[in-house]
């Protein structure tokens, strides 16, 4: 009897997948019907509007060439009249000098005979008859301005919707992960294939923790490849735990504010009678060397962070290019900063309050504000607090952004010329935060930077 209802409850649930399954399909059927429709409706916008171009410039065309037409007869047509009304005239005077002389012929008055016949011989000598061109100055023959679109004609009959070139092939072989680094390399199976560029699409699955919602994981977009090879460089970091303050629990990208650090650090400090702590090396998690950048601390023991500034530093500096990282923070906590510091920043020192320091700083303890601070100079900033801060630096460019990581608004932009290298900095007071780094600088940062958005209103620098 319980075999029997296992294998019930078996067949039951394979059913009931099977009908997840088909309602999935069902969706994306539906989906793809919508698709369809909003697709080939873009497409057939897009027809018209290629064709209605194209009839723009016959037009455009159509115009000059009869202006062309138009001058051409306007030319010709005036120098026909004015060799007319010559020839007019000419006659007329020819005319009349006829009519005098037969007149003369026929007179019986002897003695002025031979004056009337001297002036009508020189008359005739003279007349415009003579002088004339009897050959027209230009031709009736317009066929210099005839056309014959009979190539255009084949050509526009030809057209066809463009092929769809065939997907490129990875080469696997050729493609390299490294340490902060993807080489990705592709072939395609047509050689013949007139390609103009390649557009690579790639996202972030390699986190940790429960799966994530869809539209949590975008796709970033890098246009416009011209060969078949594309390198993906990452910033990597971990946070150095031997810089940060005894109230911070650091654990590789992850910080928490711990009340009794400190005191705990004493006690453990006094057990090993006052031995300082060394810094084991940081190793990288692909290769299982250090990275060139990676520094190993110079900072334990007495050298740490201490009293109010509650700081922490990343381990690998930043000496040029563009690096991208994302920070979550507890929205519970009382104080939460996030910049980048030289790596002189005294122990004392609390981050944004020094020339050697610029970041984001909000404070929820008594009354809450979010403020962008470097050399004890602040700009309150006119915009929503979000829990997640995307910061960007470009080294050369002397630019610090910070973003809302979720929607790219921008909020803040530093100018600055970074004389020494940075380091990923961060304060926290009662609370907590999670840095993501390995992230690529998204599109839509590279659009606002090139757009100039760093000299709007909304992001002024401190100096």
């Amino acid at each position: 009897m319980e075999d029997q209802r296992e294998a019930l409850r078996k067949i039951i649930t394979t059913l009931a997948v099977k009908n997840e399954e088909i309602q999935s399909f069902i969706y994306s059927l539906k989906q793809m019907l919508l698709n369809v429709e909003a697709n080939s409706a873009k497409v057939q916008e897009d027809l018209e509007a290629e064709f209605q171009s194209l009839l723009s410039v016959l037009e455009e065309l159509k115009e000059g060439m009869l202006m062309k037409i138009k001058q051409d007869r306007a030319s010709r047509t005036y120098e026909l009249q004015n060799q007319l009304a010559a020839c007019m005239r000419a006659l007329e005077s020819s005319e009349e000098l006829l009519e005098t002389a037969n007149q003369t012929l026929q007179a019986t008055d002897s003695d002025d005979f031979p004056q009337a016949a001297k002036q009508i011989k020189d008359g005739v000598t003279m007349a415009p008859a003579f002088r004339l061109s009897l050959k027209a100055k230009v031709s009736d023959n317009m066929s210099h301005l005839m056309v014959d679109f009979a190539q255009e004609r084949q050509m526009l009959q030809a057209l066809k919707f463009l092929p769809v070139p065939s997907a490129p092939v990875i080469d696997l072989a050729e493609s390299l992960v490294a340490d902060n680094c993807v080489t990705l390399v592709w072939r395609m199976p047509d050689e013949d294939s007139k390609i103009d560029h390649y557009v690579l699409e790639y996202r972030r699955t390699n986190f940790e923790g429960p799966p994530r919602l869809k539209e949590d994981q975008p796709w970033m977009v890098i246009e416009g490849i011209r060969h078949t090879e594309y390198t993906l460089t990452a910033f990597m970091f971990r946070l150095d735990a031997s810089t940060s303050h005894q109230n911070l629990r650091v654990e590789d990208l992850a910080v928490e504010w711990d009340a009794m650090g400190g005191k705990v650090q004493d006690i453990k400090a006094r057990e090993k009678e006052g031995k300082g702590r060394t810094a084991s090396p940081v190793h990288s998690p692909a290769r299982g060397v250090p990275s060139p950048k990676r520094m190993s601390s110079g900072r334990g023991g007495r050298d740490r962070f201490t009293a109010e500034s509650y700081t922490v530093l990343g381990d690998t500096l930043i000496d040029g290019g563009e690096q991208y990282w994302e920070v979550r923070y507890e929205p519970d906590s009382k104080a939460f900063g996030l910049g980048v510091a030289y790596r002189s920043l005294g122990r004392f020192e609390q981050l944004g309050k020094t020339p050697a320091s610029w970041c984001l700083h909000v404070n929820n303890w008594l009354q809450v504000s979010f403020t962008a601070k470097h050399a004890n100079k602040v700009k309150v900033l006119d915009a929503p607090v979000p829990d997640c801060l995307g910061v960007h630096c470009d080294f050369h460019q002397g630019l610090l952004s910070f973003y809302n990581a979720r929607t790219k608004q921008l909020l803040h932009t530093f100018k600055a010329k970074f004389t020494q290298p940075l380091l990923p900095a961060f304060t926290v007071w009662c609370g907590s935060f999670q840095v993501t780094t390995g992230l690529q600088v998204p599109s839509s940062v590279r659009c606002l930077q090139k757009r100039g958005s760093a000299t709007s209103s909304s992001n002024t620098s401190l100096t």
